[in-house]
């Protein structure tokens, strides 16, 4: 059974036409294109020769998700700040779903392997992205949380810093849902939870000026393709703020469900006065 999206009662009003959306349509959206079919390859062929030395292991080829997301983010326009830094610390990062661009927002920060729903892997071209990516893919059944428990213990194992929305679902951008404690499970395995530590972050966009707040938010049944067009077609753009917090001490927390409710109020403080926006 998939998770339910969520969904607002207002739809998000189609952008406005202007002069020239056409142009900046192809300006941003060809150099991005050209960029994905370049590095794309490149990171395959450095793949192919790091499974000779380090098998499952991405010591060189994790690189290109992060050049390709701060390059698309520069081509698109969109100024990216940081507060705080990534961990150094073996553990997982957890962090709010706002939007599709929430990949390039944390990509461009760090280097990290997402955790995302089982469909996108079969998603035209962006499932395809991903897979090169290294994202582990979990289906949210509940009858598949003892093997999805044993896949996350292996690649922290393997010393991936795994990156997952708990929330379980994209919103508006203006609220934090509920952290879902069950992804939390396996980092309180015996031999994992004394080395590890989660850092909650909380990403944050800034509408164009005059846009409606809700401007990058990706919900309930909204399809891509749109989305992707009023990036690209924006006269102005917006910004993204994306804030690092304290890494978090597996050991040093009770269980998975204090785990989850202490990240999903460090995630929540860094959205000022949005986050009191109830789900």
């Amino acid at each position: 059974m998939s998770a339910p999206l969520w969904d607002s009662e207002t739809p998000l009003p189609a952008p406005p036409a202007a002069r020239f959306d056409m142009l900046r349509l192809i300006l941003r959206g060809v150099p991005i294109v050209a960029l994905i079919l370049i590095c794309l390859p490149l990171m395959m062929i450095l793949r192919a020769i790091e499974r000779l030395f380090y098998g499952a292991g991405r010591p060189w080829s994790s690189v290109f998700p992060r050049f390709v997301s701060r390059s698309a983010l520069r081509i698109m326009g969109i100024p990216l700040t940081t507060i705080g830094a990534p961990m150094k610390q073996h553990g997982a990062v957890v962090a709010n779903h706002s939007t599709w661009l929430d990949i390039f927002s944390l990509n461009a920060c760090q280097r990290v392997f997402f955790v995302s729903k089982a469909e996108v892997a079969n998603w035209p071209g962006i499932g395809l992205l991903a897979r090169a990516a290294g994202t582990v893919f979990i289906a949210r059944d509940r009858k598949d949380a003892g093997r999805q428990k044993v896949v996350f213990e292996q690649r922290l194992l393997m010393g991936h810093k795994l990156l997952f929305f708990p929330e379980g679902t994209s919103t508006d951008g203006q609220r934090v849902l509920p952290f879902k404690p069950t992804l939390f499970a396996a980092f309180f395995a015996p031999e994992l939870i004394d080395d590890l530590y989660i850092q909650p972050v909380t990403v944050r966009y800034t509408a164009p000026e005059g846009a409606d707040p809700r401007f990058y938010g990706w919900w309930g049944d909204m399809d891509f393709a749109p989305s992707l067009v009023s990036y690209l077609k924006a006269r102005k753009q917006g910004s993204i703020t994306v804030t690092f917090h304290d890494p978090i001490a597996v050991a040093a927390v009770k269980n998975r469900k204090e785990m989850a409710q202490i990240c999903e109020d460090q995630v929540r403080s860094s959205l000022s006065d949005r986050s009191r926006i109830q789900p």
